[in-house]
Formats: structure tokens, sequence, C-alpha cells
């Protein structure tokens, strides 16, 4: 009888799955695009299947959980989730280091982007596990953030003494440096700024700003990368990641990579470039209404002047902020990959 109940045990026990992780996952904003095409399907359905069911995942967005965009890093350093995600910008007042992923006006082309993000991968993971207690998993794009103006401009120097609602703490110091005044406005907040004059342009991606509705209170739009490609950065509690086994860590940063991140950054391009004419009637617009914004194109001396302010004036305001061993690997890895040294 014992025999019997002991072989019952083991066959019960071979027959029973190993239990499954279960990983409570911190999405991007709901409403944009690479939460809803990117981020949601990864998370919920590709990773589960890929993982035969090991893998359980429990997703929601910080804005549904109305956590302030500031502290999704800090909560996930601390655990309170698994994995979080969100714009790397949002992190800068905590670690001014970060900054150094998203400077604008440096790469004008999806791929350009993403061999700064990569050449700055090695660094941003050293942020994240001194600063947040955490692990990059992945950093994709969001659109490039580009300039609405409700104001007739023609080049970027047109920018000066107006009024610009800024998209980052760097975008801010350039756009001080280029002799603008910027200003702090929230998203929701930034039509009616720009209908009441409280601002002359605004920066944002060019489809967040069709969603939004830009277009009904801006005629100009200036597709110039002025507050980077924003990156958004997915990493893990450090503990979290540190309690899976090196199979399920080199299934997630397997299937993240080519199911996540290399998708994202493959369709950038073309999403900028559809936003655009659907925008202003440039072009082919597919899946949405044409508006009429009338198109600013971006010249060689546009990009030789944002060049000459981030060298002389911001990347060396902000390598004084990170610090001298901040500014040698910028150097050492981004600058040597867009061409750019801070002094």
């Amino acid at each position: 009888m014992k025999r019997t109940l002991t072989l019952l045990a083991m066959t019960t026990a071979l027959a029973t799955p190993a239990m499954a992780e279960t990983l409570s996952v911190v999405g991007s904003w709901s409403s944009l695009p690479l939460n809803k095409e990117y981020e949601v399907p990864f998370w919920t359905e590709t990773l589960p299947a890929a993982s035969n069911g090991e893998i359980e995942v429990e997703m929601t967005t910080h804005d549904q959980m109305n956590l302030g965009t500031s502290d999704v890093f800090a909560l996930l350093g601390q655990g309170v989730f698994d994995v979080g995600m969100t714009v790397s910008d949002y992190a800068v007042a905590d670690a001014p280091e970060l900054e150094g992923l998203d400077v604008p006006m440096l790469t004008s082309t999806a791929d350009e982007a993403r061999a700064m993000v990569d050449a700055a991968r090695p660094m941003v993971g050293d942020i994240f596990a001194t600063r947040y207690n955490s692990h990059v998993l992945a950093i994709a794009p969001y659109p490039p953030q580009v300039v609405f103006c409700n104001a007739p401009i023609t080049s970027l120097a047109d920018l000066e003494g107006k009024k610009v609602r800024a998209s980052g703490r760097m975008t801010a110091k350039f756009l001080e440096a280029l002799g603008a005044e910027g200003i702090n406005v929230s998203f929701a907040e930034v039509p009616g700024a720009l209908q009441k004059g409280i601002v002359d342009c605004a920066v944002t991606g060019a489809g967040s700003g069709y969603s939004a509705g830009w277009w009904e209170v801006s005629t100009h739009l200036m597709p110039i990368a002025l507050g980077g490609w924003d990156p958004v950065v997915t990493a893990m509690n450090l503990d979290r990641w540190n309690s899976l086994t090196p199979e399920m860590q080199e299934l997630i940063s397997t299937e993240i990579k080519t199911n996540f991140e290399d998708p994202a950054w493959a369709t950038a391009q073309n999403a900028l470039t559809n936003d655009i004419a659907c925008l202003t009637g440039e072009g082919t617009c597919v899946g949405g209404d044409v508006r009429d914004m009338t198109l600013v194109e971006v010249t060689p001396e546009d990009t030789a002047k944002a060049k000459d302010i981030l060298t002389a004036e911001v990347l060396p305001e902000w390598a004084t902020r990170a610090g001298d061993e901040w500014k040698i690997r910028w150097n050492d890895t981004v600058g040597a990959t867009v061409g750019v040294t801070i002094p």
C-alpha cells in the first residue's frame, strides 16, 4: 500500500506542470501605438506562448494606475511591480546622466537613432542597475519629437524669441540656447495653450499631436527631432531578474529583442513619414484624415546650427551636471557614433 501511494505521488508530480512565473508588468501610455501595437501583444501573447506557459503576465499601464510618470522606475526598483516601461526623460530628475540617451537634433532617421541608442545601451544598463535596482530589457522609440507652431516659421532660427513647450530637460536647455523660452505645459494642456497664445510652439511626436488634435490649433509643422526620439526603456526589477533561471533570462532577452524591440524600430521611420503626410497632405496618409498644416522643410543649415549649439552649450552643461565619468563614456560611445564630441 505504501509503495502504491509513493508511485501515485511520483506520477502526480510528473503530470503537474512546473509553477509558472507570474510577472506584473506596467506599460507606457495606453493610448499610444507603442503600447497598443507592441507592448500589449508581446507581454500578454508572444512571451507566454514562447515560454510554453511557464510565464504568465498581469499587465496594466502607468496612466491606468494613475502613477506619476517620474515614479515608474523608482517604484520598479522598490519591487512594487516586476517590469516597468516609460520614457527615459521622465526619470532624469533622479538620474541626470540618463539625459545622454536622448539628445535633441543628433539623429534624423530611425536607423541613426537606433545606432545612437545601441551605443548608449551599456551606459543605460549601468544607470538603471545603480539608480533603479533594475535590469534593462529593451529600449524602443516613440516617434521623434517634432515642432508644432501656431505662428509662421521657415527655419530653426525662427524659434528665437518664441515661447515653446519642451518635451524634456535637455530640449528645454536647447531651446534656451537657441534664444527661445522653454515653457512647462502638460501634454493635455497644450491645445489650449497654443490657442490662447500661452505658447507659440510645442514639441511632441507627430502622431501624438495628430491624435490629440494639435493640428486644429497650430499652422506650421517642422519635422526636426527637436525633442529627440523619446526612447522608452523597458526594465525588470533586478532582484526579480536574478531570481529567474539562466534559461528563463535568455528566453526573455531573446524574445523581447526579436518580437518587441526590433519590430518597434523597424516601423518607426514609416510611422513618422505617414504622420507627417496626415498632418500636412505632403505624401500619402494611410489610416487617417488629411490635415492642412504647412510643412517646414529642415535644411542643412538647421542641422549645422543645432550641432553648434549642442556642442558649445547644451552638452557641456549636461556633462557638468552628470560628471566627467559620464562625459567620457558618452564621447566614447554615443558621441563616436553620431560624430559629436563634448569638449
